[in-house]
């Protein structure tokens, strides 16, 4: 960046006008600068002397926009700091200051090159750029062959002018050295000095601060502070006139776009969260496990539930719920029901014809005596149509099933239970199939064997045999009318909406309501309600758990904000902003959780991979939709609270950050 025109043209660069620093001290306050007046212009190198404790470094602070006065004011070409935010306040230090200090301040994670292209990646400079430039100010100083070391594979000297080449690589009008010599030999020393002896030659302001006079002594104006008041200002040597060499202000690339500007920056914070979080690898574990605990609890919850719900759903079409039972009478409790008629096949085919109807089967039924060989129980005896077993979810244990040919031609074929099995044929070779059973007096072939079946409604522990309904009226009732219909609900039909359905289609056909209906779904409804209330439960407990892993990552991250303190204030002084630095803490946060969350996922798939192997009677259902939700609640788990350590970095004073590094 050129000098300022004013500068140029005569007017001083840096203006204070009565400008005092007080702090805090008991009840009261102590002034660390008293009623400064101060001007400085472009091009002059300035030497601020005093003892340990005079304010020079105070001074110095405020005058690079490190740390403001408490009152008066401090113009820098010609522009009240006071009425600047912290974000112009960092422009000026990235576009106008240079920092070098007597700590060198750099960050040990980055390479001597790195360190070096810090500032001009906050002032948007495209990447091919900034790093030619910073490599050029380096091997202008002598560390060409240094570039991609460490800091703590440096001497003091060779970290000096690291410092000095960041202090340059955008350019600066100004460049504050805080006593630049005081942790170097003589040697080194020297060194420094000749190199900011050569940026003033150049045309750089360079203001000194040191209590060494001889150092003092290399600017053409000295500066003398005691307690916090200036008591001398005078000019050793002449000065001359000074414009800046051609390169040797701001960097001659122009700088990127504001979007490539804005994914540099981010691409930077990404690049430290990553080498933070690798530097203290045990403390990264230690905050993922939290999340990751969390995270796994409700994927697994959630395919837990799913699973236990399929299965439920399973094993309760096994009962024959989702089916309407149809009596004939006018409700429960009706002592005329038996009387009524009315209900006959014909009702049967016309509610088969409906869209939502999966299956009807006439019902008759009545008891009697069971006999084969010297053996004889009391049974159920079930009329019912072919697609019975089907709609009752019924399954052979061995043999078959009757069909609708059976049916039609009443066929003296009878499927039996296990309960007629185990009372009738235990002690048969061969088992039931094919051999002849009584009813009463009428013979029967026994076809089939059915599974024991849990209890649902209507099951009992009575022997009960299956015959097509045709046969039980005809040779064995007498009479033509069904006991009931048992229609089977589509799965995407509500089964209230279906028995609405039924009874107008029926009371259509009567000429009145002459029916009520047994709604068996209502089991099915109790028992997934209570499925999805323990689900709701246990995934409640699973997000407080994600939740407690939120506190230990906000925990964390205020411990590393407290840590990181001096990066932080080296940052600020370089002109990083205030969303510079929130973004970086806020993307370790981010990926602490997210990475965190997706070993959740895959810890929790392989608890799924685990459960199916030890052969459990149902398999965890995985929900898409679930994982992806768990990433984004990880994700956003990190953003909460990660927020406000992020915060509380980017609300650091640069002054206080660098003091406690």
């Amino acid at each position: 960046m050129s000098a300022d025109p004013a500068a140029d043209a005569g007017a001083p660069l840096i203006v204070l006008s009565d400008v005092w620093r007080e702090y805090p001290a008991g009840d009261g306050t102590i002034a660390a600068l008293a009623g400064v007046d101060l001007a400085i212009r472009a091009g002059e190198m300035v030497a601020i002397v005093g003892p340990s404790g005079s304010g020079k470094s105070t001074l110095m602070n405020i005058l690079g926009c490190l740390d403001r006065p408490t009152r008066g004011s401090y113009r820098i070409a010609g522009r009240e700091t006071a009425a600047l935010g912290p974000d112009e306040l960092a422009a000026l230090r990235r576009e106008r200051f240079g920092f070098v200090f007597q700590r060198y301040h750099l960050l040990s994670e980055l390479t001597a090159l790195g360190n070096v292209e810090m500032p001009a990646t906050y002032a948007g400079t495209a990447p091919a750029d900034r790093r030619a430039r910073a490599a050029a100010l380096l091997g202008r100083l002598g560390m060409a062959d240094r570039l991609g070391h460490r800091p703590g594979q440096l001497s003091g000297g060779q970290q000096q002018r690291v410092s000095i080449a960041r202090a340059l690589v955008n350019g600066a009008d100004v460049v504050f050295a805080d006593e630049p010599t005081g942790a170097l030999d003589r040697t080194s020393g020297e060194e420094v000095l000749k190199i900011l002896d050569e940026l003033n030659a150049d045309g750089t302001t360079v203001v000194i601060v040191t209590h060494d006079m001889a150092v003092a002594s290399r600017a053409e104006r000295i500066v003398e502070i005691s307690d916090g008041v200036v008591t001398a200002d005078r000019r050793v040597r002449d000065g001359r006139p000074r414009r800046r060499a051609p390169g040797a202000g701001a960097a001659s690339a122009a700088p990127a776009s504001r979007w490539r500007a804005a994914a540099d920056r981010f691409r930077e914070a990404l690049r430290m969260a990553l080498l933070a979080m690798n530097a203290h690898r045990l403390r990264t574990v230690l905050t993922m496990l939290g999340i990751v605990i969390g995270i796994a609890s409700v994927v697994c919850v959630v395919a837990l539930g799913e699973g236990s719900r399929r299965k439920v759903l399973s094993n309760i079409a096994s009962l024959g719920t989702n089916t309407l039972e149809i009596f004939p009478g006018k409700d429960f409790g009706d002592v005329r029901s038996a009387k009524v008629k009315t209900l006959v096949v014909a009702d049967a085919r016309a509610l088969a014809e409906q869209p939502w109807v999966a299956g009807v089967t006439p019902t008759v039924s009545t008891s009697s005596t069971l006999r084969h060989g010297a053996l004889e129980v009391s049974a159920m005896i079930n009329g019912v149509g072919e697609q019975y077993f089907a709609v009752k979810g019924t399954t052979l244990a061995e043999g078959r099933f009757f069909d609708g040919r059976s049916v039609v031609t009443m066929a003296q074929e009878v499927v039996i239970d296990e309960n007629t099995r185990k009372a009738l044929f235990a002690d048969v070779a061969g088992g039931a199939v094919g051999r002849t059973l009584l009813i009463g007096k009428v013979p029967f072939r026994v076809i089939g064997v059915t599974k024991a079946q849990q209890g649902g409604f209507g099951s009992s522990a009575n022997p009960s045999v299956y015959l097509p309904y045709t046969t039980v009226q005809a040779r064995i009732l007498g009479t033509w009318s069904l006991r009931s219909i048992t229609v089977r609900v589509a799965d995407d039909t509500d089964t209230g909406l279906a028995e609405q359905a039924v009874v107008e289609l029926l009371t259509r056909r009567h000429g009145t309501k002459d029916v009520f209906i047994l709604n068996t779904d209502d089991i099915r409804r109790t028992i997934t309600a209570t499925t999805a209330v323990l689900t709701l439960l246990i995934a409640a407990i699973a997000v407080i758990s994600l939740i407690v892993g939120g506190i230990g990552v906000m925990n964390i991250m205020l411990v590393s904000v407290s840590e990181r303190v001096g990066e932080i204030g080296v940052r600020m002084a370089v002109g990083a902003r205030q969303s510079d630095i929130m973004q970086q803490f806020l993307i370790e946060a981010v990926l602490v959780c997210l990475i965190g969350g997706l070993i959740g996922i895959a810890l929790a798939l392989g608890f799924g991979a685990v459960f199916a192997a030890v052969g459990s009677s149902f398999s965890l259902v995985y929900s898409g939709t679930s994982i992806v939700a768990a990433v984004l609640c990880s994700t956003l788990i990190g953003v909460l609270f990660g927020f406000l350590p992020a915060r509380n970095a980017s609300r650091l004073d640069p002054v206080a950050a660098l003091a406690r590094d």
